[in-house]
């Protein structure tokens, strides 16, 4: 779950990493307002969406960036209102862009450097690593590309936390003046406790700065949380955005199913993550380009295989669907009666794939024969990427 910069900034203020003060705009009277009750003679007023780059974005039709600088209160309105309402197209939004629906109005600070942090799960190293960089407010995949000796990396244990001494050689190879060792040692243990207690999965600074009075200052920041531990956090819960989601995808978890949007024309559903992403694998290798990823898991009924159904069927753009079955938990039979029941309830208007195996698949293989539906049947992996891929071209597998 992702959640606006605004709300991550409470939540590391409530932890104790240095924030700025702030405050959030739906309208452009608020955010004139906003500029007022600071009381500052610069603030910086951010379009809120659940994309990165909004820096560098811009407003479809305008020359109107999405994180601008406002030295009055007029000026804050202006720029709110060339902001709310708008689509901001980001380097993570692709071309269609995101609606912006707020902005957060940021007190001005002066600042001597710009850098970067972030805390992320390392699998390979097996723990949380902390990740920083005196590349600043740049974006961090080109720097990691071109200059990989600009990236540090600290692993940490998540029970005992950041140690002092991993402050010091942070701060040492940052080249932060010794002055502001005490400031960073305690940013950085702030932020590590952070990310572990509110069970994160990402937690982004970029910037992250040094100020000209020696303080670190989280300028920017941009949280992820591990979905499966949101039942720990419900206050974080509370923070979601449904309207910044892909409202398949809610629909989808609302459901208990596991299901990503993509942008391809072939609609997968198979039980299993493993198997799923095998799935579209093959069909990417024979051609063809998934439309989903969506998992219906091992205990599925036939209520919420239907329902999966009729999310794959709402993306227009898929013109084949393939299901794809090992029986283990999940049972074959399950699986035809769901497709009969999603053949009454909902139709089939594209070409569907059904490849089934393992418990109860003579019996399944025999509901669908017996249905009346029309299906392509498959015989193995390999051929239902097969006939599905072409399928969805309009062609005879």
């Amino acid at each position: 779950m992702k959640i606006h910069e605004y709300q991550a900034k409470e939540l590391l203020r409530a932890a104790g990493v240095p924030v700025l003060a702030g405050k959030v705009a739906r309208t452009p009277d608020e955010a004139a307002a906003a500029f007022a009750s600071l009381g500052t003679p610069i603030c910086a007023v951010k379009a809120q969406i659940h994309a990165g780059g909004r820096g560098k974005g811009m407003v479809k039709g305008s020359t109107q960036r999405g994180v601008e600088l406002a030295k009055s209160a007029d000026d804050a309105a202006r720029i709110a209102k060339g902001l709310l309402d708008q689509t901001l197209v980001t380097i993570q939004t692709g071309p269609e862009g995101q609606v912006v629906r707020q902005v957060f109005v940021e007190s001005g600070c002066a600042i001597e450097r710009e850098l970067y942090c972030a805390i992320l799960v390392d699998r390979q190293a097996g723990s949380p690593v902390l990740i920083a960089s005196t590349a600043g407010g740049m974006d961090i995949e080109e720097v990691a590309h071109k200059t990989p000796e600009l990236i540090i990396t600290e692993p940490f244990d998540p029970d005992r936390g950041l140690s002092a001494w991993q402050t010091r050689v942070l701060s040492a190879r940052l080249g932060l003046p010794a002055a502001s060792w005490r400031a960073a040692e305690q940013f950085f243990k702030a932020l590590t406790k952070a990310f572990v207690n509110l069970d994160a999965s990402l937690l982004e600074i970029n910037p992250l700065v040094l100020t000209k009075d020696g303080t670190m200052v989280a300028l920017d920041a941009k949280m992820t949380f591990d979905d499966n531990a949101l039942f720990r956090h419900k206050d974080v819960l509370a923070l979601r955005d449904e309207s910044e989601e892909e409202p398949a995808e809610t629909r989808a978890a609302a459901a208990g199913l596991s299901y990503v949007k993509l942008n391809g024309t072939i609609g997968c559903l198979v039980n299993g993550a493993g198997l799923a992403m095998s799935t579209m694998d093959l069909v990417k290798y024979h051609g063809g380009e998934p439309a989903n990823f969506l998992d219906v898991g091992g205990g599925a009924d036939v209520k919420q295989v239907t329902e999966a159904f009729r999310i794959i069927l709402s993306d227009k753009n898929v013109k084949a669907i393939l299901v794809n079955i090992f029986g283990g938990i999940m049972r074959c039979t399950t699986i035809a009666n769901a497709l009969i029941e999603a053949s009454k309830t909902v139709g089939f208007t594209v070409p569907l794939v059904v490849r089934l195996e393992g418990t109860e698949v003579e019996e399944g293989k025999t509901i669908l024969a017996n249905s009346g539906t029309t299906i392509i049947t498959a015989d193995g992996l390999t051929d239902a990427a097969k006939k599905v891929v072409a399928a969805s071209k309009g062609l005879k597998a």
